[in-house]
C-alpha cells in the first residue's frame, strides 16, 4: 500500500513538525476563509473560525486521526464550525429576545418608574464615584456632548488624554452599573422608537 502526499503531512504534523503545519496552513489558509467568510457573513469571524481550526488540530495533532483527504477535512471542519457559530448566535439572539421581552412586560408595569429613578440614582452614585479627571472628561463628553478636541482644550489636556479618560470612565460604569445593562438596553430601546 503506497503512501499518499496528504497522509505524510498528517504524520509529520502528528510528530510536531512545525515546518509541515505552517505549509499546510499557508496552503489552506486564505481558501477556508473565503469559503467561510460568506456562510458567516462577516470576514472577521471567518478568520476567527479557520484559526480556531487550526489551533485545534496543532493542540490536538498527537490524536489526529483524518480518514479523507487533507483539504477536505479542513473544509468539513471549517463547516462545522460555522454552523456551531451560526447556531450560538441564533440562541443568543433568541436569549436577548425574550429577556427583552420579559423587561418590556416588566418595564411597562407600575414599577418603570421605581427602576427608572433607582438606575438614575445609581449612574449618578457611579459617575461621582469616578476620578477627578476621568469624570470631567465623561461629563463634557455625554452631558454637553463636546469632542475630545474641544474637552482637551477645556482642559488643558492632549486629545488621547481624553480619549483614555472616556474610555476608562465608560469601562468603570459598565462595571458598575452591569446589573442594569438589560433595563438601559431597554429604555434605550423604547427612546429611539
Amino acid at each position: 500500500m503506497q503512501t499518499t502526499p496528504d497522509e505524510i503531512l498528517i504524520g509529520e504534523i502528528r510528530i510536531g513538525n512545525e515546518a509541515m503545519f505552517e505549509r499546510v496552513f499557508r496552503q489552506f489558509y486564505a481558501p477556508l476563509c473565503g469559503y467561510a467568510g460568506p456562510m458567516l457573513g462577516d470576514a472577521d469571524e471567518a478568520e476567527e473560525v479557520v484559526q480556531g481550526v487550526f489551533l485545534t488540530i496543532w493542540e490536538r495533532r498527537e490524536s489526529l486521526l483524518i480518514t479523507t483527504s487533507l483539504k477536505a477535512y479542513l473544509y468539513r471542519a471549517v463547516h462545522n464550525r460555522c454552523l456551531n457559530r451560526l447556531n450560538q448566535q441564533s440562541m443568543r439572539a433568541g436569549h436577548r429576545e425574550q429577556v427583552a421581552a420579559e423587561l418590556y412586560t416588566d418595564a411597562a408595569s407600575p414599577a418603570q418608574p421605581l427602576l427608572t429613578a433607582e438606575l438614575s440614582a445609581r449612574l449618578q452614585r457611579a459617575i461621582g464615584q469616578l476620578p477627578e479627571q476621568c469624570r470631567k472628561a465623561f461629563e463634557l463628553s455625554r452631558f454637553e456632548e463636546l469632542s475630545h478636541k474641544e474637552i482637551a482644550d477645556r482642559l488643558g489636556v492632549a486629545v488621547k488624554t481624553v480619549e483614555n479618560q472616556v474610555g476608562k470612565a465608560l469601562r468603570i460604569l459598565r462595571t458598575e452599573l452591569s446589573d442594569y445593562l438589560p433595563l438601559l438596553l431597554l429604555l434605550a430601546e423604547g427612546a429611539w422608537a
